[in-house]
């Protein structure tokens, strides 16, 4: 559930983000083109502490956002993928019930908590005040919500919660305390307070609505397909690699393809990963022949597949591409 996440210079002081052309800029340092929208977004979500709510179409970069944040702040990236039945074990924490039927069973015998045999009845005499430890913090085992809140880094980590449409809504209402006091509460411990509020992304597809509620307490903005100058800025900082004749190609086949009526409209790492599979096939530019070989690593649904390269659509495409950009 955790994906640690540690900068590419540790030892790098963050960029003073006191602007939004300074996000702009530390955000395309480190590869990642955003328009102001985005980063006017992000700029008063980092001033105000308020968590991002970040939605739009799978693809278009809106779990990119917080990897990169992180990378821009030197922070921790604390990742929690939210999935259907995901709950508070899961998300925040739960106890470590082996450890402490084994320090009970200890206790019962006469041991040490470290294992080490004591006086007859010196660990019985003790054990009521003993029993005590087994809810305290170091049989505790911590989840992303509750490491987001305990962070002792210099840098608040930045804190993920992806997807979280795909969560119940039981889980969504468990997340209002966490955004509106930055705080978690164990019946066994109390309330635990983040001392330094992480930073707080939360990513949603829209596959479901998010409540009115945690809306509320959120900082939102929809991520659109970008232009295609945006999109073709994109590739070229993200595939070097790639002759850029044969990229502006790509970006104009897909976003022409985008117009058509498919399930599932290929979003920018889709035209990422289609370029790099190109690229790797050793083109230097569109054929109809290669656009269909590698076509899998463009539109991941059969009936989208099959409706673009039956009837002539994809040849039609390419060559409509290859006409309006040449060399």
């Amino acid at each position: 559930m955790t994906q640690p996440h540690s900068p590419p210079n540790a030892n790098t002081a963050p960029p003073a983000l006191d602007s939004v052309d300074a996000v702009m800029s530390a955000l395309a340092g480190h590869q990642y083109i955003a328009d102001r929208g985005l980063a006017t977004a992000i700029y008063l979500a980092l001033k105000r502490r308020k968590p991002l709510l970040l939605e739009g179409e799978p693809g278009v970069g809106k779990t990119e956002v917080a990897r990169v944040l992180a990378d821009v702040l030197g922070s921790r990236l604390i990742r929690l993928q939210c999935y259907e039945g995901i709950d508070q074990s899961t998300a925040v924490y739960e106890w470590n019930y082996a450890r402490q039927l084994l320090y009970i069973r200890a206790l019962e015998t006469g041991e040490t908590p470290h294992g080490e045999a004591g006086p007859a009845g010196a660990g019985r005499a003790g054990a009521s005040e003993r029993l005590r430890d087994v809810f305290g913090p170091d049989f505790l085992i911590r989840r992303p919500l509750l490491q987001a809140l305990e962070s002792d880094s210099g840098h608040p980590p930045v804190l993920l919660i992806d997807e979280l449409d795909r969560a119940d809504a039981e889980f969504e209402a468990y997340l209002l305390e966490l955004l509106s006091d930055y705080a978690v509460t164990i019946p066994e411990i109390g309330t635990l307070r983040a001392a330094a509020p992480p930073v707080v992304v939360l990513t949603s597809n829209r596959t479901r609505d998010i409540h009115d509620a945690l809306r509320r307490r959120c900082l939102y903005y929809w991520i659109e397909y970008p232009s295609l100058e945006k999109e073709y800025a994109i590739v070229l900082a993200r595939v070097p690699s790639a002759p850029q004749h044969l990229a502006r190609q790509v970006v104009a086949f897909v976003q022409s393809l985008r117009g058509e009526d498919l399930f599932k409209a290929p979003g920018v790492a889709e035209t990422l990963d289609w370029l790099e599979a190109l690229v790797t096939l050793g083109q230097t530019e569109l054929t109809e022949q290669a656009a269909r070989d590698a076509l899998g690593a463009l539109l991941k649904y059969q009936d989208d597949i099959q409706k673009v390269t039956s009837g002539n659509l994809l040849g039609k495409l390419v060559e409509k591409v290859r006409s309006a950009i040449s060399h």
